[in-house]
């Protein structure tokens, strides 16, 4: 046999050298593609109530005022009279507006209207109005909260900054009201205290991530309002409740905890709005209630994609009247979340944040004149502008009072070349509607040419603000190009060295040293499967730059693997009929020499007999039932969930299975529980050498399997399922740990002495088969107990999908043990492909909302940030993970042994033949798929779905790579340790017997 083109040790220093480049390269393209967006430093003052010019020197006049110097100083300034005093502002958490509002124009459902009495009221009498606030993705709490005090729109990461949240320094609402010496409290989610952890004179947080907890959440909150609402300390008091997210989270958003909360929300904005408070007294003032959520939830009670039911944001405002029905007027007008931050701060007459890029309400100014209306406007134009200076820094250094000379409208259809004109003629057009509506007030010769240019200046307001926020909002970041493009040349250079790396070990494997003795007859011909494998990959590859085939790419993964399966199976009956086609010739052959004869031996019956029993194919139909396992469990797999975007909506299993009673549901999770357990247990079985150690290893799969069941039976109280939870991670641990560190030095070393000349391969043979059992031992305990840990994380709908992933995977294996006609090459990618297919079959996708969040706080007693996000990772990268697991499954049941009877392998050779392909080509995939997705979102970074489709998908493939690199560390560490520890025994050995 031929000598190795590369040793391991050279081998695994340039993977690790190509790993290494891959993950500078990531680095340098993330934070150039995705940086913080740039924001306008400091806080606007008295300067926002003056027009900007070409060159503002921006003197602080506030520096020597006094809070309430400050406060009156704005209120001079602004000239509109403020209409309240105070204000509360109630967050319910994940609260979607057509709960409220209804969508489409129609009411909501009257299951829904019933939640909520109180709520239906006050919108029906017109005293309160309430709009459909979209926010913008990703719909996650911390950056929607930010865009509803700065009117900002934040960058996309700020879904990772989300669970790290960090103080919050740019120009915002709630320092504005400390400035003028407004006191703040505020009750409820902690992460209003992270941003401002100053602020509050008295506060009482509580942790947003803990989703178990719908009562106490909410509790906690409620409870201070019967002592803070008869305060007069305090000027803004922020209300922030989460039990209506927590209950999505937990069961969607029709389950029967949802109209339990929305009526617990409906009495407590009952109780706000008829305390005495809210109708002015002598202390407190007039208080405007504010109602707001900051994102929807879809049909599962997750968020933070960009679908309608994630995005739609309610903002309600009680005592504002509205002059039409809510449900016909605000489902005509778009409204935006960080509307909210303008209208704000405009009511109670403090400065717009600087960064802000909303527009007033216009509805909550029905009750002032039509003058304060315009001025509203106008000082909201102002700021836009200001903004918009910093971008385009010679739009103010044009005549912007122009088109408002002989106060006539500009009226002008013309087309414009850049955007500095367009805005400037939608201003100028503003500007002159204004003029013109100040000069028929004077006049005042006629009130209906008065109301209708008011009515014009209101709609030439609106349209240079929607434009100008529009193109604020959609407007590409600058991105430090040579920062991305190194990062992409290092991706390519790492893509370029792996793929260089398979080819060197597929022509070592492939043509001079087959894996084994299974794999001495297969040729140097490409076939069918191994074809299949390349040109599914590209048209995978392909598929990525197309953004309807990356929002519903499963039905790509289900193409790739059941064509897969289709493929060996034609293969194997071809195989199985030549087989057979063969046996039948060798018996008219037989029989044809024994009649020419005319005698019948014993010899030639034996012989006979013997050809015949060992033609017979048995192991052709092991390969051909376990391919009919694959597909038909890949079959109810894929009807399980529908998954994507466009189709999430259709009926499937899971969604029939949700309808169902708990106790059902409960069944089927503790039989899948069972059938796993049972499946673990058989295959540790079939190890050759039963030893109390594999014993012993079973027992820890009944340990873990018993501690789910007890989790599943006892999921109330809360504490309760939490310490079996605990409990279950420790033995986890113990159990995995225990058999990776003890296989390899107490399975037996099955060799003895010899005197002849094969003596040398004997001992060779028994080193190699106490690898195999090591190994095999090993693997069944990792797939077997990651199974039983997704039982336990996963959605109880999701117990009979990880149970057929973990039959499909095992299935699989078994044909490849029982087949010597494919390369490893197709083992692998096969394997492969059923891992990312699963990805899918568990509800997963592209978006972030079908992130699953409850799972991740299982067994966690107290606030953590890294614990939860490395079980989130872990639930949903499960099945990938589990593929790269089985690898080692894969790699003991291969005939390692046959190498003895030629060569005797080193430690080196060993490691490359056993784990080369296994690692390799996972991670040639995988990068193939990171550097073209790579090169698809730096092309289509202008795109309409850029942030929406193209960017969760990066998202998902960075952190696809992430389990990349951990799961075949776990099976290169293991294979590596385990070959060490064997061949220092038999040195041990060997020495003790000389």
């Amino acid at each position: 046999m031929a000598t190795s083109s590369m040793s391991c040790g050279r081998l695994v220093s340039w993977i690790s050298a190509a790993v290494l480049l891959q993950i500078l390269g990531l680095w340098l393209f993330v934070s150039g593609f995705f940086p913080v967006k740039p924001t306008v430093p400091g806080f606007s003052g008295p300067e926002s109530y003056r027009m900007p010019t070409c060159e503002d020197v921006l003197v602080d006049e506030r520096r020597d005022l006094l809070p309430d110097q400050l406060a009156k100083m704005y209120m001079d300034l602004s000239q509109i009279p403020p209409a309240f005093d105070r204000m509360i502002l109630m967050v319910i958490d994940g609260l979607p507006a057509e709960f409220v509002l209804g969508k489409g124009g129609q009411p909501p459902e009257k299951s829904l209207m019933d939640a909520m009495p109180y709520t239906q009221f006050l919108l029906s009498e017109r005293r309160a109005i309430a709009f459909h606030a979209k926010a913008a993705p990703p719909t996650v709490t911390m950056p929607r909260l930010k865009a509803m005090i700065s009117g900002a729109i934040g960058g996309f990461l700020d879904v990772a900054f989300n669970f790290n949240t960090q103080a919050f320094l740019d120009d915002n609402l709630l320092d504005q009201f400390y400035q003028i010496g407004w006191k703040l409290v505020m009750f409820g989610d902690d992460t209003w205290i992270k941003l401002f952890p100053s602020l509050f004179r008295r506060y009482d947080g509580v942790n947003s991530f803990y989703v178990k907890d719908t009562v106490e959440v909410d509790f906690n909150v409620s409870r201070h309002l019967e002592v803070e609402l008869v305060a007069n300390d305090w000027k803004l008091m922020i209300l922030h409740y989460l039990g209506l997210d927590h209950a999505g989270h937990i069961a969607g958003r029709h389950s029967l905890l949802m109209n339990s909360k929305l009526k617990e929300m409906d009495d407590t904005i009952r109780l706000i709005h008829t305390h005495n408070a809210l109708n002015g007294d002598d202390d407190g003032g007039r208080t405007l209630l504010v109602v707001v959520s900051d994102h929807g939830m879809t049909e599962r009670g997750n968020h933070g994609g960009s679908s309608f039911e994630e995005t739609d944001s309610l903002a309600l405002f009680a005592d504002l009247w509205s002059e039409s029905l809510v449900y016909a007027s605000n489902m005509h007008n778009e409204v935006f979340q960080v509307d909210v931050a303008p209208t704000l701060a405009l009511l109670f007459g403090v400065p717009i944040p600087k960064n802000n890029v909303g527009v007033l309400l216009i509805e909550a100014f029905n009750s002032f004149t039509d003058e304060h209306k315009l001025r509203a406007l106008e000082l909201n134009s102002w700021q836009l502008l200001r903004l918009l200076q910093v971008h385009l820094p010679h739009l103010l250094c044009r005549d912007l009072r122009e088109g408002a000379s002989g106060g006539q409208v500009v009226q002008s259809n013309e087309y414009f070349d850049n955007i500095e004109e367009k805005l400037h003629h939608l201003y100028s057009k503003a500007m002159a509607a204004h003029t013109l509506w100040k000069l028929s007030e004077r006049d005042s010769s006629g009130r209906s040419e008065n109301s209708t240019n008011s009515y014009n200046a209101v709609a030439s307001y609106y349209d240079f603000l929607r434009y100008g926020s529009e193109w604020l909002s959609h407007r590409a970041t600058d991105k430090p190009i040579k920062l991305i493009l190194s990062g992409v040349v290092l991706l390519l250079l790492s893509s370029v060295l792996l793929f260089y790396l398979l080819l060197l070990q597929f022509k070592d494997h492939g043509t001079e040293r087959k894996f084994g003795s299974a794999l001495k007859n297969c040729s140097c011909v490409w076939h069918l499967d191994e074809t299949f494998v390349s040109v599914g990959t590209f048209l995978h590859i392909f598929s990525l730059g197309a953004s309807s085939m990356v929002e519903e790419e499963q039905y790509t993964w289900h193409f790739l693997s059941s064509t897969m399966c289709l493929i060996l199976f034609y293969m194997t009956m071809l195989s199985f009929l030549k087989e057979q086609q063969t046996v039948s010739v060798e018996m008219k052959k037989d029989g044809k020499l024994d009649l020419h004869q005319s005698q019948i031996t014993h010899t030639s019956v034996a012989k006979y007999t013997a050809r015949v029993i060992l033609m017979k194919p048995l192991h052709t139909y092991f390969r051909i039932y376990s391919l009919l396992i694959v597909l038909i469990c890949g079959r109810i797999l894929r009807g399980w969930h529908q998954g994507g975007v466009n189709w999430a909506h259709l009926p499937d299993i899971s969604k029939w299975l949700e309808q169902t009673s708990s106790s059902c549901m409960k069944a089927f999770e503790i039989t899948s529980l069972l059938l796993v357990m049972m499946l673990s247990l058989f295959a540790l079985s079939l190890l050759k050498s039963r030893t109390r150690y594999v014993l012993i290893a079973s027992f820890g799969i009944v340990v873990l399997g018993f501690l789910v069941l007890l989790h599943i039976i006892e999921n109330q109280p809360v504490n309760r399922s939490t310490s079996i939870a605990q409990i279950f991670y420790f033995n986890f641990g113990i159990l995995v740990f225990g058999t990776f560190i003890l296989s390899p030095w107490i399975l037996p070393l099955n060799f003895q002495e010899h005197s002849d000349s094969h003596s040398s391969a004997v001992k060779t043979d028994g080193v190699l088969m106490g690898i195999q059992d090591s190994l095999y031992v090993v693997g069944v305990i990792y797939a077997s107990s990651w199974c039983i840990l997704q039982l336990l994380l996963q959605q109880p709908v999701n117990a009979i999908p990880m149970l057929l992933i973990f039959v499909q995977t095992m299935a699989c294996i078994i044909y490849f043990s029982a087949s010597g006609h494919h390369r490893q090459l197709v083992e692998v990618a096969a394997v492969y492909f059923l891992g990312m297919a699963g990805h899918f079959y568990l509800g997963n996708s592209n978006t972030l909302a079908t992130i699953d969040v409850a799972g991740a706080f299982i067994g966690i007693s107290s606030y953590s940030i890294i614990f939860p996000s490395v079980l989130m990772f872990i639930i949903t990268f499960s099945s990938p993970i589990l593929s790269y697991l089985s690898m080692l499954v894969c790699i003991s049941t291969k005939d390692i042994v046959s190498l003895s009877l030629h060569e005797r392998p080193d430690l080196s050779q060993l490691l490359n033949l056993m784990i080369a392909f296994p690692c390799l080509l996972p991670l040639v995939l995988n990068s193939a798929v990171l550097t073209t997705f790579t090169l698809i979102l730096l092309v289509m970074r202008n795109h309409l779905f850029v942030w929406s489709v193209f960017s969760p998908k990066y998202l998902y493939v960075c952190a696809g790579t992430v389990s990349v690199y951990i799961g075949l560390y776990v099976v290169t560490v293991t294979v590596v340790y385990t070959c060490t520890v064997f061949f220092f025994r038999a040195k041990l050995l060997k020495f003790g017997n000389s």
